[in-house]
């Protein structure tokens, strides 16, 4: 009996170094900073407003930026409504987030409210461009001009550059936060009049992964979101969204539309510390949409 206890460790030692288990080191813990405010550009809306609801309910206070006129702003002051429920602290900016202006007096705002604390997500979700053709227009179109395509890229894909310029100068972004960007399959697929939106899209990708390798050292996340066909605003301004909605329930396996609400799921669970590893990627978050083709 003595000897088949002593046996057994040795049976373990031997299947753990045949299986690499024995050299293989611990995942080093990460010291992240506990964050508990969340900064989405392009809240009143879409992905946006559904994150922030989310992120509300999971114990986050909201600071949004959405730039809305009147005639829309219930929509909005429901969507604060909706966060304040949860009892958590909200703060909506109606202000062009790529205006630096704007964005210097949000900041200092936020700052003054925050009292030392930090943004555990960035959420940039600006939906706001130019969808016309470049050289093939149709009756009664137009072709896009210079300021139209300089517009396009400074609002969905550039703004989030300066965004993050300045919140790591005023210490907004610590170890553990986690900056997404939504991003599109039109980056990378031709549709009609969607050439600097597209453009733009590419753009933001490539942003994302230039901030992915400079904040690694920081201990900052960055990675874009790409949604399948969501029905949001932003998609029924597209030409020929009724045809873009048909392709994707033919070939999502899944058998239906993203919605805003998957998306929120998502980041709620992304905003945890169980994604620190994860950096520099477009994720897709569509139930098998992008893989069908």
């Amino acid at each position: 009996m003595d000897e088949q206890r002593g046996a057994a460790p040795r049976r373990d030692a031997a299947d753990a170094e045949m299986s690499g288990l024995a050299a293989e080191p611990a995942a080093p813990e990460e010291q992240l900073e506990d964050t508990r405010w969340v900064l989405i550009l392009g809240a009143s809306s879409g992905f946006g407003a559904a994150v922030a609801v989310a992120l509300a309910e999971a114990g986050f206070n909201i600071c949004g930026v959405h730039l809305d006129m009147r005639a829309r702003m219930a929509g909005v002051e429901e969507i604060i409504r909706r966060i304040e429920a949860t009892g958590r602290q909200v703060a909506f900016f109606n202000a062009n987030a790529a205006d630096p202006e704007k964005r210097k007096t949000v900041l200092d705002a936020m700052e003054r409210r925050m009292g030392g604390d930090g943004f555990r997500v960035v959420l940039h979700s600006l939906a706001f461009g130019t969808l016309q053709p470049f050289v093939s227009p149709a009756p009664g179109e137009t072709l896009i001009n210079q300021k139209q395509v300089d517009m396009t890229l400074d609002v969905m894909a550039h703004s989030l550059v300066y965004w993050t310029q300045d919140l790591i100068t005023r210490n907004l972004l610590r170890r553990g936060s986690r900056i997404l960007a939504m991003t599109s399959a039109g980056g990378s697929r031709v549709i009609p009049n969607y050439g600097a939106v597209s453009a733009a899209k590419a753009a933001l990708e490539s942003h994302i992964r230039q901030l992915a390798m400079e904040l690694a050292p920081r201990g900052i996340t960055a990675n874009a979101i790409l949604a399948g066909v969501t029905d949001t605003p932003a998609l029924r301004r597209i030409p020929g969204n009724d045809k873009i909605v048909a392709a994707a329930l033919s070939r999502n396996p899944s058998g239906r539309l993203t919605t805003p609400v998957d998306i929120a799921r998502f980041i709620v669970m992304w905003a945890g510390p169980g994604s620190q590893w994860a950096t520099g990627n477009v994720l897709q978050v569509d139930g098998g949409e992008e893989i069908i083709g």
